[in-house]
């Protein structure tokens, strides 16, 4: 797994904590998961390349670090990933938005897509891939895969929590995707899910648990 990096900051940890609550409500899930996309964001994009710039401030004139290239697109998988989605953009209000539709039968555990919308410049940005779990990494590995086959050679993904499991399929099949995650969780259980986890992101997200 030496593609995955643990963040290490207080007030993400603190904020993961609020979402795996039980009785955390849907708005509050959804406002927090929010939080913790923006800081996510910021932190799986500290290393871009950069350039200095000349430029004047109120004071002086002085070369300044400012990115070498575009910002990177934001692609979010569906559903659960346009709660990540809401804090990258107060990140990066600018940059071009992709979804892709991804559903996993949760018989088999492999995901089928149902939709791809993709930034017409993909290739020359780059990605960064937001889904809350990493989980068996079907699901990510599949974006993934889409992501290159439309040209981006430049992918970072991003979740909250991670599975041993995911971890490790995702770092075996794409080793040259940096991935960035709240917490490394235990295990999966018996239906694919992350212990102790927090539960279904999307139907919390948006309400529709059972």
């Amino acid at each position: 797994m030496s593609t995955l990096r643990v963040a290490r900051h207080a007030l993400l940890r603190h904020k993961l904590t609020r979402l795996r609550m039980r009785e955390t409500d849907s708005a509050t899930f959804r406002r927090v998961l929010a939080e913790i996309g923006a800081i996510l964001t910021a932190e799986a994009l500290r290393d871009l390349p950069e350039q200095p710039r000349l430029i004047d401030t109120p004071m002086a004139r002085m070369q300044a670090p400012a990115l070498a290239g575009p910002e990177p697109c934001l692609v979010a998988i569906l559903r659960a990933g346009l709660g990540l989605l809401e804090g990258a953009g107060w990140v990066l209000p600018e940059a071009p938005i992709g979804h892709l539709g991804l559903v996993r039968n949760e018989a088999t555990l492999q995901p089928t897509e149902y939709v791809v919308r993709l930034p017409h410049d993909l290739a020359q940005r780059g990605a960064l891939l937001l889904d809350p779990m990493l989980a068996t990494g079907g699901s990510a590995c599949a974006a993934i895969a889409r992501l290159k086959a439309s040209g981006a050679t430049a992918i970072r993904f991003a979740c909250v929590l991670a599975a041993p499991e995911g971890a490790a399929r995702l770092a075996a099949e794409h080793p040259d995707v940096p991935v960035l995650t709240a917490a490394l969780d235990e295990r999966l259980d018996a239906r694919g899910y992350i212990v102790p986890g927090l539960g279904d992101a999307g139907d919390r997200c948006f309400g529709t648990a059972g």
